[in-house]
């Protein structure tokens, strides 16, 4: 089994920038309205690097997700204020700070409303109206959910996709992957370098995501109860679903092979969708979030420091 070429960093495009994470610290480079980059280093400590138990094997994968959804969250607020899309809410941070939690909470509770109980609602419609009853159970079941999931997901993302906004972030999205590949090759990080890199990486979330919706076919389909008892469980399942999925991911990453290049080729068709060709300007935001992610006052990149870690943070 041959390695891939593996980098112990990752990141998510924000509002005309990109937040960047390395075993050295979190960074989070914008482009600004007056077009210079502007970087500034994210607190957040893990409690995976805290704590040894949320670092085992499954728990961290599920640890890394929440982690991943909050500190994403902050990043991408605090993007949006640098980029100047919220000026008019300058100086009431005590307002800022609960709706942006209000709004967190209502993310989530949607999130499971249209990925969990929309699946299930449509799962049964179609079951009763087949053959007049919901009693579809095992692998059926969880194949009609995951479909319909999985389809709610791509309509999702092709819709958003067609949005200018979004178009931009796709594009930060790409820089990102462009970027972490060509520090992967090791190669010098210059536009030009940068440039010619794939779009599409193993590690992505995207790629995550969409794992995640495959093993939990599989998982479901173990599941011979139904109504409220078979919703509480699915809903119960979803971390160590998710922790799964991130073991799976950190595989397909850290690996070459036929096997691990079948497993990320969904993923990798996903982000077809999610990333796009960025221009030199987003290019150049990415380059300055990866150096300073490495980079302490004074110093060089450290480029082992990318290399020694086992905590993946894709």
């Amino acid at each position: 089994m041959s390695k891939a070429k593996y980098a112990n960093v990752g990141g998510q495009a924000v509002m005309e920038g990109i937040m960047m994470r390395s075993p050295k610290k979190t960074v989070l480079a914008v482009r600004a309205p007056d077009k210079s980059i502007v970087t500034e280093e994210v607190k957040f400590t893990s409690v995976r690097k805290k704590y040894k138990f949320f670092a085992i094997p499954i728990i961290r994968g599920a640890v890394a997700f929440i982690e991943s959804l909050v500190l994403g969250f902050r990043t991408l607020s605090r993007s949006a204020e640098i980029a100047g899309f919220e000026e008019e809410t300058k100086g009431n941070k005590a307002l800022e700070s609960f709706m942006l939690v209000v709004s967190f909470i209502i993310g989530i509770l949607i999130a499971v409303g249209v990925f969990v109980m929309l699946p299930i609602g449509a799962r049964m419609g179609i079951s009763w109206l087949i053959d007049r009853t919901t009693n579809c159970f095992g692998y059926w079941r969880a194949l009609i959910e995951g479909v319909i999931r999985i389809g709610i997901f791509v309509l999702y993302i092709f819709i958003v996709s067609r949005m200018k906004e979004i178009k931009r972030l796709f594009q930060y999205h790409g820089a990102e992957h462009k970027t972490i590949f060509c520090f992967e090759a090791g190669k010098e990080l210059t536009v030009e370098n940068v440039r010619v890199q794939s779009r599409l990486h193993p590690r992505c979330g995207t790629s995550f995501l969409l794992i995640t919706m495959l093993v939990g076919i599989l998982v479901y389909s173990l599941i011979s109860l139904d109504g409220i008892v078979y919703v509480i469980l699915k809903l119960a399942l979803l971390p160590i679903i998710g922790g799964l999925s991130f073991e799976i991911i950190q595989l397909a990453g850290r690996y070459n092979n036929l096997c691990t290049r079948i497993v990320s080729a969904p993923g990798k068709w996903m982000q077809m969708l999610t990333t796009r060709d960025p221009d030199d300007d987003q290019i150049e935001v990415a380059i300055a979030a990866l150096k300073a992610s490495l980079t302490d006052d004074g110093e060089n990149i450290d480029v082992a420091a990318a290399y020694r870690s086992e905590e993946d943070v894709k």
